[in-house]
């Protein structure tokens, strides 16, 4: 009846925009980043374990910008063709055989290594390739003056997964003997991960099921097939205004975000070395090893972003995307620079993690920015040539940041690379995106077509 009041649930679905199938994505995105959440950020660490060097890790994370490149594009096309039930189901299976790989890796030896890299190929299938799938399907589900709200519903659901899963990464590093405030020995960090990988298959597989039996395809807006390398040169070129002062600021903030971010756990674990020993009531003395304490501190990071990322999307629609989105920027540009210089103490990184949770809270006001100017049926498309473009810019940053915090002398400067060196220069770069975003950056207005 329309004088009916508005129950708990109804409400709750207004708020967070929950719209049928922005829901199915949501519990989705919560299967597939718990998994991705839980293995990603410790697998530098395992890499370190099995034997990389510094130069071996940025390597990785560089070829890991490669697939964030060049996945999102043609995954894009795929799902504006075949919707994007079909396209996520068959990006989740892949998900699925990668984390599988990386759980058997150990048993190859001095393989190991290179079959990491392979592992990645198919792991990050649903995160890049379903990259446009998901944006279209917020786009498609939700009104366009609330798709900063529609994005901060799946983002919680997303940064829920963030929470969670390192928490349960701890939790597997103490059972495995992670009780002194000591670092663990590589063996037994090889053993613990193994049992996290374990865990990441089940929700993959989970995940995959959840949104080939429960998504509804009917709403599903289908576009041309793709057409090749011009289409792409084409969709390029087409990109909407608002989107380039944002594409330049926001590729040269991942730029910086790229040269350190794979080496945040190395530096809690390896080179400030924090852990954890304090005593509490009833429990007495609890200690924690800086592996078992990186995922404390990614927990309390998600946290903050939790708190704070629906108020601030709904705070976006009266002050505008723009401030929402430099603040996000300002914290990414700052936070490596901080990280580095901070002393061992567990108290201070775990008010840094906080602080680094701020981050999130600019997401869903940045995803509206990407793919609200796009007209009906190009959502994804838009998405992957945006990303594609970004992505393909920050490639190198992973290899470059690795071989600064490895230890290479800069040319012509008898400057030698260093931790601190590598973190500094990235908060540089960081610093210069975030400025350029705050005087040339455009505010979203919606894009007018008929459905």
């Amino acid at each position: 009846m329309a004088n009916e009041p508005a129950g708990v649930r109804t409400t709750l679905r207004e708020f967070f925009a929950l719209e049928r199938d922005v829901l199915v994505l949501s519990v989705a995105m919560f299967a597939f980043s718990l998994g991705f959440q839980m293995t990603s950020r410790y697998l530098s660490e395992y890499m370190f374990a099995l034997g990389a060097s510094a130069v071996v890790v940025g390597l990785y994370g560089s070829f890991a910008n490669v697939i964030s490149a060049v996945y999102p594009y043609p995954g894009g096309a795929i799902s504006d063709r075949i919707g994007s039930r079909s396209a996520l189901t068959l990006f989740g299976l892949l998900s699925t055989v990668g984390f599988g790989i990386w759980l058997v890796t150990p048993a190859f030896g001095g393989f190991a290594i290179p079959l990491i890299f392979v592992g990645l190929v198919f792991a990050q299938a649903w995160s890049s390739f379903g990259l446009g799938a998901t944006f279209a399907i917020v786009k498609q589900s939700v009104a366009p003056e609330r798709l900063a709200e529609g994005f901060a519903s799946t983002e919680t659901f997303r940064r829920s997964a963030f929470l969670v899963g390192p928490l349960l990464a701890a939790g597997v590093f103490v059972a495995a003997g992670g009780t002194s405030a000591d670092s663990m020995a590589d063996s037994q960090v090889i053993s613990a991960f193994a049992v996290v990988l374990a865990v990441a298959v089940v929700f993959a597989l989970a995940g995959t099921l959840a949104q080939r039996v429960l998504y509804d395809p009917a709403g599903d807006s289908f576009g041309k097939a793709f057409g090749g390398v011009g289409q792409l040169v084409a969709d390029l070129g087409d990109l909407p205004s608002e989107l380039r002062p944002l594409l330049v600021a926001d590729t040269l903030v991942r730029f910086a975000n790229g040269m350190v971010y794979v080496f945040f756990v190395v530096v809690v674990t390896r080179f400030l070395e924090v852990g954890l020993s304090l005593r509490l009531p009833i429990l007495g003395l609890v200690s924690l090893s800086p592996q078992a304490y990186f995922g404390i501190l990614l927990g309390i990071e998600m946290a903050v972003a939790l708190v704070t990322m629906v108020p601030v999307a709904r705070l976006a629609r009266r002050v505008g995307l723009k401030p929402v989105v430099a603040v996000g920027f300002a914290v990414y540009a700052v936070f490596p620079v901080l990280l580095i210089t901070a002393p061992a103490d567990p108290l201070v990184l775990a008010g840094l993690f906080a602080f680094s949770g701020l981050r999130f809270a600019g997401l869903p006001a940045h995803k509206a920015l990407i793919v609200g100017p796009a007209e009906a049926g190009t959502g994804g498309r838009v998405t992957g040539a945006y990303y594609l473009v970004r992505n393909l810019v920050v490639i190198p940053s992973a290899a470059l940041g690795g071989a600064l915090y490895g230890g290479l002398a800069v040319p012509g400067t008898g400057i030698t690379g260093s931790p601190t060196l590598a973190f500094g220069a990235a908060t540089v770069v960081g610093i210069l995106g975030t400025a350029y975003f705050v005087v040339f950056g455009e505010e979203f207005r919606p894009a007018h077509h008929a459905e």
